[in-house]
């Protein structure tokens, strides 16, 4: 899921990555992951051996990830590896030809960090694509299924299970 921000698209490959996909391209950057979950706590945790700064922002003053991770980050936090802005989200990006700087909002007083690197982790935007059109009962983009028994769809023999369905 992208962030509703201005310029997004601007700087979208020019210092704007929704996936990581070689971590070396982070080495000796400054950078700023958003988000709550598993993906944002496990990035910043990993990174923060790479990166000259790692920031990490969340909406939240409370994490939705393992409790092993929220832990770890607290620990880079207090002994000064990473810096952390909670409650806190992301308003404007600068930069000519690539991302140069980000504004955020912290406790409803604006504040800028110079980053190299934006990475906002805020999950997957589920897609049904094809099953759609299958005659399955969907609510709110998702299968419904039968999670009390054995996730069976309203069509007998199709089950579904995963981010795909409700729970």
């Amino acid at each position: 899921r992208k962030p509703i921000i201005e310029r997004l698209s601007e700087f979208e490959n020019k210092g704007i990555d929704y996936i990581i996909k070689d971590p070396e391209k982070y080495r000796n950057k400054k950078i700023l992951i958003a988000g709550g979950g598993d993906s944002a706590l496990d990035w910043t945790i990993f990174l923060s051996n790479i990166a000259s700064e790692v920031n990490l922002i969340h909406r939240r003053s409370e994490f939705r990830g393992a409790i092993d991770s929220v832990e770890k980050v607290q620990n880079l936090k207090n002994n000064k590896l990473i810096k952390l802005y909670v409650p806190a989200e992301v308003k404007t990006l600068y930069g000519k030809r690539n991302l140069e700087a980000v504004d955020i909002n912290l406790n409803n007083r604006k504040m800028r960090i110079e980053i190299d690197h934006f990475i906002p982790l805020f999950g997957l935007t589920p897609k049904l694509g094809p099953i759609k059109n299958w005659g399955l009962e969907i609510e709110k983009n998702a299968i419904k299924v039968n999670n009390s028994l054995d996730y069976q769809t309203n069509i007998p023999g199709i089950y579904a299970i995963g981010d795909v369905n409700t729970y």
